[in-house]
C-alpha cells in the first residue's frame, strides 16, 4: 500500500513529546502563532512506524544482497557507528584549538599512517571528501608538481577501462584525456602505451584491477614506460579492497593514488554522501599536498614537519607527543575541503582498520575475491564472459546472449528487485556490451551468494520462456518501472 505523508496521518491533540516544567513564567503566544506552525501532530509511535515503513519500502544494504559493481556496496559494522558517536568526536567543533582537539588529531595522524603502510607510499591527506574527489586532488598534485620543475605536460592517458570520473578529474585540473585501448584480454597493452606515451604526456590513469576486475600483469612494466619519459603514474585506487593485504601499489612504481574508505574500509556511502578520498604520494610529491597536514612533536625532539614550530612550554606534559595542524606548506595546492576532511567517516575507517587488524584485513581482501569467483564459476555459460582471464573482486558479464528473445540488460535488473535483491551496475564498463557488472564483496555468505546465483539462473530461463516478464518487471515494488531519461531531466522530489 502507498505511504501516507506525516500530514496525512496528522490527528489533531496527538503529540510524540513532553517537555519539563516551565522554570519560567508562561506567556500564551495567541492562536496565530499556533496555526502558523501547520505541522503534522502525531504520536511516537506513529512516527515510528512511518519511517520503519518508508525504510522497508527502499532497498539497502542492510536489507539485503546489493551487488553493485564497482561502486562496492559493503556492509558498514555496527561497531563503526558507535566509535564515531563517541561524545568526544561527535560533539567536536572543527575551529576548537588543538590542545582541545588532540584525540581527533592523534587519529587522523594514525590513520594517515596506517593507509601509507598499506599502499607503501609516504605520505597521505585525508582531506578530499570522496573518490572523485580524490582524483582529483591527486591529479592537481600531479600538475603542481611538473609546474614546481618547469615542465609543460598537457596530456593524461587514461586507459579505456578506467573508471568514468577519471577523464572528467583530467580535464577539470586543466588537462587533456587522451584514450589508451585495451588488448583483447581487457588489460592495458605496454606496446600501445609506448607509442602513446612522450614528453607531452604528465601521466598515465591506471584503474587496477581495471574495472573488469582485471589485475594488470604487466604493471610494473607500465610505470617503467611512463617514468621512462618522465612522466608519472597515477592509480585509482577504488578497487584496494581486492588486494589490501596482499600488494602494496608503491613497491610496483606507482607515484600517487587515492582510496576509498568505503570501498576498502566500510564507511558508508550512497545517496551523496558522505564518502572520503583519501591520496596517497610518493616523497617527490608530498610538498604539494593539500594543506593543513596534521603533524607530530614531542618536548625533547621538537616539532616536526617544514614549519620550524616549537612546542609551547606551557602545552602540559601529558600532550606529549603533541599533534598539531601544519599550514606552513608553500608548495601546497592548497585547501580542498573546508576544513580537515569527513572526520566521522575517517573514525570509522580508523576503527574497522584497529578491529580487523593486517591479518583480517587481507583475510577480507581475499574472501571478496573467492565469493566473486564463486559467482563467476556458477553464472559463466548462462550469461556471457566477454573477458576471460581470471577476476578479482568483481566480474563482468553480458546479457548479449539474451538478445534473440527480445531481452535486455535492463530487463535483467529491474527482475531482480522482484527476487528481493539490488541489481548489479549494469551497461558500465562500456567496453562490454549489455554489461553485468557483479561484486558481491566479502561480507556475503554462501548461502546470499546462492540465493542470487538461482534468480540469475531463473531469469536467464524466464528470458526464453516468458521474456514479457522481464519486460514488465519490477511488479512487486512501491514503484514500477519509470522512464529513466525522463526522471533524470525532470526530477520529481516533492509530495502531491
Amino acid at each position: 500500500m502507498p505511504e501516507e505523508s506525516l500530514f496525512e496521518l496528522s490527528s489533531p491533540g496527538r503529540q510524540a513529546w513532553s517537555l519539563p516544567k516551565l522554570d519560567v513564567p508562561a506567556v500564551d503566544a495567541g492562536d496565530a502563532a499556533r496555526k502558523d506552525n501547520d505541522l503534522p501532530e502525531l504520536s511516537e509511535v506513529d512516527v515510528a512506524r512511518h519511517f520503519t515503513r518508508l525504510s522497508i519500502m527502499n532497498h539497502h544494504v542492510d536489507k539485503g544482497f546489493y551487488p553493485l559493481g564497482s561502486c562496492t556496496m559493503k556492509y558498514n559494522p555496527r561497531v563503526n557507528e558507535l566509535a564515531c558517536r563517541m561524545p568526544g568526536f561527535a560533539g567536536l567543533h572543527p575551529l576548537e584549538p588543538e590542545t582541545l582537539t588532540q584525540g581527533a588529531l592523534r587519529l587522523m595522524y594514525e590513520l594517515a599512517g596506517m593507509l601509507a603502510e598499506i599502499t607503501g607510499f609516504d605520505a597521505v591527506t585525508l582531506q578530499p571528501a570522496a573518490g572523485a574527489h580524490g582524483e582529483l586532488t591527486g591529479i592537481m598534485t600531479v600538475r603542481k608538481y611538473f609546474e614546481k620543475r618547469g615542465e609543460q605536460r598537457d596530456v593524461v592517458l587514461v586507459p579505456d577501462s578506467a573508471h568514468g570520473t577519471n577523464p572528467a578529474s583530467v580535464a577539470l585540473s586543466g588537462f587533456k584525456p587522451v584514450q589508451v585501448k585495451s588488448n583483447d584480454k581487457g588489460e592495458i597493452d605496454p606496446a600501445e602505451l609506448e607509442r602513446a606515451c612522450n614528453s607531452c604526456v604528465a601521466c598515465l590513469m591506471v584503474t587496477n584491477p581495471n574495472t573488469l576486475g582485471i589485475f594488470e600483469p604487466e604493471v610494473k612494466r607500465i610505470c617503467g614506460i611512463m617514468h621512462k619519459q618522465g612522466a608519472l603514474v597515477y592509480l585509482d585506487g577504488a578497487n584496494l579492497n581486492s588486494y589490501v593485504g596482499v600488494h602494496r601499489p608503491a613497491d610496483a612504481g606507482f607515484d600517487v593514488m587515492h582510496i576509498n574508505l568505503h570501498k576498502t574500509f566500510s564507511t558508508p556511502h550512497g545517496g551523496g554522501g558522505p564518502g572520503s578520498g583519501p591520496v596517497a604520494v610518493t616523497k617527490a610529491l608530498e610538498p604539494f599536498l593539500p594543506k593543513p597536514v596534521v603533524m607530530k612533536g614531542q618536548k625533547d625532539k621538537g616539532i616536526e614537519g617544514q614549519s620550524g614550530r616549537t612546542l609551547d612550554p606551557l602545552i602540559p606534559r601529558s600532550l606529549d607527543p603533541y599533534f598539531y595542524l601544519d599550514y606552513s606548506r608553500p608548495d601546497s595546492i592548497g585547501r580542498v575541503m573546508g576544513f580537515h576532511g569527513q572526520f566521522a567517516v575517517l573514525v570509522r575507517a580508523y576503527t574497522y582498520i584497529r578491529m580487523l587488524g593486517a591479518a583480517g584485513l587481507k583475510d577480507a581482501a581475499e574472501s571478496a575475491v573467492l565469493n566473486a569467483n564463486y559467482v563467476r564459476a556458477a553464472l559463466e555459460g548462462v550469461y556471457d564472459l566477454p573477458y576471460k582471464e581470471r577476476s578479482l573482486h568483481e566480474v563482468v558479464f553480458s546479457g548479449s546472449n539474451l538478445r534473440e528473445h527480445g531481452i535486455k540488460t535492463l530487463d535483467v535488473a529491474k527482475r531482480l528487485l522482484d527476487y528481493g535483491m539490488h541489481a548489479p551496475t549494469i551497461y558500465f564498463p562500456l567496453i562490454v556490451p549489455e554489461a553485468l557488472m557483479i561484486e558481491p564483496t566479502e561480507t556475503e555468505s554462501r548461502e546470499s551468494l546462492d540465493e542470487f546465483i538461482r534468480a540469475m539462473k531463473q531469469i536467464a530461463d524466464e528470458a526464453r520462456t516468458n521474456p514479457e516478464a522481464l519486460r514488465q518487471a519490477p511488479v512487486t515494488t512501491p514503484v514500477r518501472r519509470l522512464d529513466e531519461a525522463r526522471a533524470s531531466r525532470e526530477l520529481d522530489v516533492c509530495y502531491k
